[in-house]
C-alpha cells in the first residue's frame, strides 16, 4: 500500500508523535523511508543573523541533532531512513521532497494554533493537500512504549 513514506520530524512533542506513527506505518508496509527536517526561513530568523552573527550556524547545528535524533529512533527499529535537511517554508520544501521521491504517504505532526496565529502564518495544512499527490497523514496519536512495542513485535512476525 505505503512503499515510500515522508516523515516530516522536527523534534517537537507533535513531532515525536508523527514520527512514532509514522515508524508503525513503515515496519507494517515494509516501506521505504525518508526523514526530512526544515529550518524555517523566515524574516526574524534572516533578521537575526544580520543582528548577530552566527544565528544561522547555531540554529542549523541545532537542526542536525534534531534530525539525527529522528534518524537514531529510526534505525532503532531496524528502519533505514533517508534523511535530509533544507532551509525553506515547511510545507512547500514537504511538498517538493514528496514529489522528488515519489512518495506514497507524508506523515507531519500538528501543533494547534489559534486564530491570530494561522491568519499570520497561513495555512500549512491546506498547502500540503493542495500541493502533493499521495496520502497524507497527520499524526496526533499518542502512542505508549508498551503500545509502540507491542506492534513491532506483531510486525516482526512472519506473515
Amino acid at each position: 500500500m505505503y512503499g515510500r513514506i515522508l516523515l516530516a520530524y522536527d523534534g517537537t512533542v507533535e513531532g515525536r508523535a508523527a514520527l512514532r506513527e509514522g515508524a508503525l506505518l513503515a515496519k507494517l508496509c515494509r516501506a521505504r523511508v525518508f526523514l526530512l527536517s526544515i529550518i524555517a526561513e523566515t524574516p526574524g530568523s534572516r533578521m537575526a543573523e544580520t543582528a548577530h552573527v552566527g544565528v544561522a550556524a547555531h540554529l542549523r547545528e541545532r537542526y542536525e541533532a534534531v534530525l539525527e535524533e529522528g534518524a537514531a529512533k529510526l534505525k532503532s527499529i531496524g528502519l533505514v531512513p533517508e534523511a535530509r535537511l533544507v532551509i525553506g517554508e515547511p510545507a512547500q520544501e514537504i511538498s517538493a521532497f514528496a514529489r522528488e521521491i515519489g512518495a506514497d504517504l507524508v506523515v507531519v505532526g500538528h501543533r494547534r494554533q489559534s486564530l491570530l496565529e494561522r491568519w499570520w502564518s497561513g495555512s500549512s495544512g491546506a498547502y500540503l493537500v493542495d500541493n502533493i499527490d499521495c496520502s497524507l497523514l497527520i499524526g496526533r496519536n499518542v502512542i505508549s512504549d508498551e503500545q509502540f512495542q507491542a506492534v513491532l513485535s506483531r510486525s516482526n512476525e512472519p506473515a
